[in-house]
Formats: C-alpha cells, structure tokens, sequence
C-alpha cells in the first residue's frame, strides 16, 4: 500500500487534486485510516492514475473521464468518445489555425500600411431574409435615390413591418465598374408577407457567407474600403462569390450629416481549394 504522499509522486498527480479525485468519486483510496484520515492507495491504481492523466493530456474533462471509465472495458465505445474528442479538437484546431492566419496577414498589412487596419474586415454569415426589391438600370451609382424613392412609394399603402434586423443594403449586379447605366437592386427586410407591386417584388433572399468591413463617414472612403476587403480576401485564401452589396446601417434616410452616416460593405465569398 502506498501513502498519498508516496502515490503523488509515482503517479506525478498532486495531493490536492488526488482530494478532489476522491470526492467526485473518480479515483478512490484503497483505504482510509479511520482515526488518522490518510489516504492509503494500492500499486495497481497507478494505472487508473496513468489513464486519468493520459485522458486529461486528450483534453478530457473530469466529468467526460468518469464515464469513459464507466465503458472502458469496452472498446467500441472508448473509440467513440475518442473519435468524438478527435473531431471537436480538429474543429478547435482548424479555428486556431484561422485566427493565426488573420493575425500573420493583418501584421503584413500593416508593415506595408499603417493604416491598414483602419477598416477592419471580418468574415460572417447574412442569414436568410424577406426582403422587399426594385431591382433596375439607372444612370450612375449615385442615383440610387431612385430605387429608394420608387420602393418607398410604392409600399407605402402596404403598412409593412420591418424585418428584425431591419437591413436596408443596394446590390451591384455589373461585374465591373460602369460609368453609366448601372444595374442595381435595393432590399429592405420585411415582416409577414405582401403581394407584389408594379416595381417592388417580395422575395426571400438566402443566407449568404460575406466578407466585409464596416465604417463610419461619407461615401467618398468607399474606393478604401474596397481595398481593404479585397486585400483580406486575397490574402486570406478566398475568393469572390457574387454581387457586392452596401448595407446601411445609418443612411441620409436617418440624417444628412455625411459623418454620421455607416455603411457595411460586402463581398460575398467562399473558400479557395486550390
């Protein structure tokens, strides 16, 4: 038989957490003196001592590990808590791994320029909304007003409940930059459901992975912002996938103070595989 003190050092487990063992029943003294309180242990619980450990190292909590022990004779069902552990420490691994290539790739942005992280970019998802659209060709980008107005017109008599979060965001449907006749679609996010209008067309729009930066002030640091979501996109390992879109947080609807104003641009993106 062994004193705890002799136990903690074989094992290489501590004395206090030896206790704490032994009062949530995970690893219980051979035997205790009854007048002295010491804990006596025997040499064969080394091994349950070396499995406790081995089982930690695995990132096994103290629950988790009490019952394994209730199945450790079987062996199907040790690999299945093993194989469920294997997956959750690859998925932790994997977003390690994520955030270290954000962090490498923001510090090469900054050694290059250091007011790169002036537009943070973050990757998320837009979930699945119903939204209210005009979708149509006007003659530049800065007559989106149009869309807006004709929207507001046209749903007027409608009562409409905004969406919860309300977005209110303009799609560039051209694949490059045009002078003039732009295609553009502006959506705002609706409660309940409505019939559709002669312009306004009532649709859900699917969840959507983007990455995007979010700024406050007026829209000539749009051309930036664009630079810097690119250059996150590209350095990151992605690719983009779909039409960029604006959302506006705060609009000229809200204020005509242009400092006031913030905008989330978007680019909808997926991952690069190759």
């Amino acid at each position: 038989m062994l004193k705890i003190g002799d136990f903690s050092k074989l094992s290489r487990i501590s004395i206090r957490m030896l206790r704490h063992y032994d009062e949530i029943g995970l690893l219980i003294p051979k035997s205790t003196d009854e007048f002295t309180g010491y804990r006596y242990y025997s040499e064969d619980q080394l091994l349950v001592a070396g499995r406790i450990t081995a089982l930690k190292d695995m990132g096994f909590g103290l629950a988790a590990i009490t019952e394994i022990f209730e199945n450790y004779d079987n062996p199907q069902a040790l690999a299945k808590f093993l194989s469920v552990k294997r997956a959750e420490v690859q998925s932790q691994a994997d977003e390690t791994a994520h955030r270290l290539l954000l962090l490498e790739t923001a510090v090469k942005r900054l050694r290059k320029d250091g007011t790169a992280m002036n537009y943070n970019v973050t990757l998320k998802t837009l979930p699945e909304r119903y939204v209210a659209s005009v979708r149509q060709i006007i003659p530049n980008y800065d007559q989106e007003g149009i869309l807006w107005h004709l929207m507001m017109k046209e749903i007027a008599h409608l009562n409409i409940q905004d969406g919860t979060p309300c977005y209110t965001l303009a799609i560039f449907h051209d694949k490059e930059y045009k002078e003039d006749d732009v295609d553009v679609e502006v959506q705002k996010s609706v409660k309940g459901s409505y019939p559709d209008t002669e312009h306004v067309v009532f649709k859900t729009e699917p969840p959507v992975q983007i990455a995007s930066a979010t700024y406050k002030g007026g829209y000539d640091q749009i051309d930036k912002v664009n630079e810097a979501v690119a250059n996150w996109v590209r350095d990151n390992g992605y690719e983009f996938y779909g039409a960029m879109f604006n959302i506006y947080h705060v609009s000229p609807h809200e204020t005509q103070n242009p400092k006031e104003w913030v905008t989330e641009v978007c680019y909808p993106v997926k991952k690069n595989n190759i």
